[in-house]
């Protein structure tokens, strides 16, 4: 399955990037977006209803929000 992942940068004003990730599972594809960028998951929150999840990751110095969904 593959999954949309997009991130923004919480410290400046910046676009959101787009990557695609084959995955099994939102945990699956955020846990391999990490890898990729060699940075770290600091929290996952699933909702209840929908079909996204969103993360925090920091890399370096900075904070991203990450948004995972099917796509």
């Amino acid at each position: 399955m593959q999954f949309t992942i997009e991130s923004r940068q919480l410290t400046n004003n910046v676009e959101t990037q787009q990557t695609f990730i084959e995955a099994g599972s939102p945990d699956d594809a955020i846990g391999e977006f990490v890898r990729q960028n060699h940075s770290e998951l600091i929290s996952l929150t699933r909702p209840v209803r929908g079909q996204e999840s969103i993360a925090t990751v920091k890399k370096d110095d900075s904070v991203y929000l990450v948004r995972v969904y099917a796509a």
